[in-house]
C-alpha cells in the first residue's frame, strides 16, 4: 500500500532543499552584485550609489531571513511567524530606503508603509511574548 504521509514529506524535503540552494546561489550572487557595486561607486564610475548600497544590503538581509526561514521549516517541519515578520519588516525598510533616495514617495504611500510596519511590529511583539505552546 503506498504511504501518502511519506511521498508528501520526501516532496516537501526535495523541494525545500531545492529552494534553499537556490537561495544560496542568490546570497552569493547578491553579495557579489555588492561588492562590485562597492568597487564602482568608490571609482566614481556609478551614478546615485549610496541608495543602491543601502538597497543591496537590506535584500542580502531579505534573502537571508527567507534562507533562516526555509532552513528552520526543514528543521522543524513549522513556519514561525517571527521569521516570517522579520522578512516583511526587511522587504518594507528595503522600499523606504530605496524610495527615499530617488524621491519618489507620496504621503498617501508614505502613511500605508507606516501602517504596515506598525502593525507587522505589533504582530511580531505578540508572537514574541505569546509563543505557541510545544
Amino acid at each position: 500500500m503506498i504511504n501518502q504521509k511519506k511521498i508528501f514529506k520526501t516532496i516537501i524535503d526535495l523541494v525545500t532543499i531545492i529552494i534553499l540552494y537556490i537561495l544560496l546561489l542568490a546570497l552569493l550572487a547578491g553579495v557579489i552584485n555588492l561588492l562590485l557595486n562597492i568597487k564602482s561607486i568608490l571609482f566614481g564610475t556609478l551614478g546615485g550609489g549610496f541608495g543602491q548600497i543601502v538597497s543591496g544590503v537590506l535584500t542580502i538581509f531579505v534573502l537571508i531571513d527567507l534562507f533562516k526561514t526555509f532552513a528552520d521549516f526543514r528543521e522543524h517541519e513549522e513556519i514561525r511567524i517571527t521569521y516570517v515578520t522579520d522578512a516583511t519588516l526587511l522587504i518594507v525598510m528595503r522600499e523606504i530606503a530605496a524610495g527615499v533616495y530617488v524621491q519618489r514617495f507620496d504621503y498617501q504611500f508614505i502613511l500605508g508603509l507606516s501602517t504596515l510596519l506598525l502593525i507587522l511590529g505589533i504582530i511580531k511583539a505578540l508572537a514574541v511574548k505569546y509563543p505557541p505552546t510545544q
